[in-house]
């Protein structure tokens, strides 16, 4: 059997223009973290807020932010060097977001981080924040809006409670068509469900603090208190309503052919997609852990452990989907009772074309950059 495989942090871009909120969505994020360590790259320190304190520091510096995550302030010519030390074990980081601000171009990020030669990040999606308010004047000031939302994976509408429900729309509507497949959700103060970008920590027990009210709890008890729709548990509750979140489970392999043109065509305002895939025929000895994230797309082989029952489960998240669609679509990619072995074998080359080729060779780390074509043309 392989070694364990290297884990790998996402890396999440937050890009958008001065004014659009994108520094207090991370702010949100890093209050309703619920345990999950963040790693943050920004050019400066100054307006991260966490803890009821400011953190200040010059770029070249990393601080630490009192609640297990970790702040970097950086130039691009650094970034390599501290996602290095970000993915270093004893950093215990579990998410990465790069605040793009002044670092590049937003697309210029996304390409950097898919040809690093770190094994230890995982594109985790390009997020645009765009002010609803202030979203013409915006476009006029900076006519690279659209080029942004073009390669977007994520678009937040923030501030929407700055305009009235016609005006809303036709934003909504406008995003839509210059951000083509990506999920549009709207928000108000950069309050988004983190899950939306990564999965929530599983810890040891004890490793977290239990029964203790943190700074973030005290935070997010002051959020509720400014808002009157908060019922006293956060924003969890009402965060939710902003996407959906589907389930796809299978006992019968997928064919590997149909498969794939089920993820060449899936809908407009599906984020992202993970779980694992029994391909059966075409593969009978590995489950294959798919990770997508907007138009990035990546496979990775694991051995099937002895007496493990062979399935495909599946999340998937966006806004605005289908679920009845979807789930019809992935039933559809059964494989018959019956299949033609050689012709699922060749099928798979469908499939191979997202596997890192170190993992082909039964080196399980993987490696970003192997895919990095095939991910950008997903």
């Amino acid at each position: 059997m392989p070694p364990p495989r290297t884990p790998q942090i996402p890396v999440v871009v937050l890009a958008g223009f001065l004014g659009s909120g994108k520094t207090t969505l991370l702010n949100h994020l890093l209050r309703n973290r619920a345990g999950t360590r963040i790693g943050v790259v920004v050019n400066d320190f100054g307006a991260i807020e966490i803890d009821a304190m400011t953190v200040s520091g010059q770029v070249g510096s990393t601080v630490s932010l009192g609640n297990g995550c970790l702040c970097c302030a950086v130039d691009a010519s650094e970034l390599d060097t501290f996602l290095e030390t970000l993915t270093r074990p004893s950093a215990r980081l579990d998410v990465i977001v790069i605040e793009a601000s002044g670092l590049a171009e937003p697309q210029e990020l996304v390409r950097m981080l898919l040809a690093s030669d770190n094994p230890h990040i995982l594109y985790g999606g390009l997020v645009e924040v765009v002010d609803a308010a202030e979203f013409d004047a915006t476009r006029q000031r900076h006519p690279e809006l659209d080029r942004h939302l073009a390669v977007a994976d994520l678009v937040v509408l923030n501030k929407t409670d700055r305009v009235e429900e016609d005006e809303r729309e036709r934003l909504r509507a406008t995003v839509a068509e210059l951000s083509g497949p990506a999920a549009v959700i709207s928000a108000e103060h950069g309050r988004i469900d983190p899950e939306l970008l990564f999965d929530p920590a599983l810890r040891p027990d004890g490793e977290e603090m239990a029964g203790q009210l943190s700074f973030e709890d005290l935070l997010r008890q002051e959020e509720c208190d400014e808002h009157e729709e908060c019922d006293g548990h956060g924003h969890a509750d009402h965060l939710h309503a902003a996407y959906e979140s589907v389930d796809f489970t299978a006992d019968v392999p997928m064919d590997p052919r149909r498969f794939m043109a089920f993820l060449d065509s899936r809908p407009e305002g599906l984020y992202r997609i993970k779980g694992f895939v029994d391909f059966g025929a075409g593969d009978g000895d590995n489950s294959y852990a798919l990770h997508a994230v907007g138009r990035f797309l990546r496979f990775a082989p694991r051995p099937w452990a002895r007496g493990e029952q062979r399935l495909t489960q599946l999340v998937m998240i966006g806004a605005g989907i289908d679920a009845d669609a979807l789930t019809a679509g992935l039933a559809a990619c059964r494989a018959e009772p019956e299949p033609d072995a050689a012709d699922t074998e060749r099928a798979m080359w469908g499939v191979l074309r997202y596997v890192p080729e170190p993992a082909r060779d039964g080196d399980a780390e993987g490696d970003a950059a192997d895919v990095q074509d095939a991910a950008l043309e997903a």
